[in-house]
C-alpha cells in the first residue's frame, strides 16, 4: 500500500493504492511499472524481505497488469493503465 504521489508518475494525490510487483533480475525496457518500482525502492517505501532481491529490471515480470484508479486533490478520478502487476512470470 503506497500513496499515489509516491508512485513517481507526477500525480498529486494522498490516496493510498495497492501496488503489486514481481521480483527477480532481467533487463527489459522501462515501463510505468519499472519507473514506479524504482522510485518506491529509492524512497525506501518498499522494504523487500532479506531473502528477496528486488530490482527495477526484474526477471520475474508481470505478464498481466491491472489499472489503478484514484481521486486526485482536485476531486478528479484518474486511472493509470498497466500500473500494478496482476500476474508474474520469468521473461527472457
Amino acid at each position: 500500500m503506497v500513496k499515489v504521489r509516491d508512485l513517481g508518475l507526477g500525480f498529486n494525490s494522498d490516496e493510498i493504492v495497492l501496488f503489486k510487483y514481481c521480483s527477480g533480475s532481467c533487463h527489459r525496457a522501462r515501463s510505468n511499472y519499472d519507473l514506479t518500482l524504482g522510485s518506491l525502492l529509492r524512497q525506501q517505501l518498499i522494504a523487500p524481505r532479506p531473502q528477496e532481491r528486488v530490482l527495477s529490471h526484474p526477471c520475474c515480470r508481470p505478464t498481466r497488469y491491472e489499472a489503478v484508479s484514484f481521486m486526485d486533490v482536485e476531486n478528479t478520478w484518474q486511472t493509470v493503465e498497466k500500473l500494478s502487476a496482476a500476474e508474474c512470470r520469468c521473461i527472457g
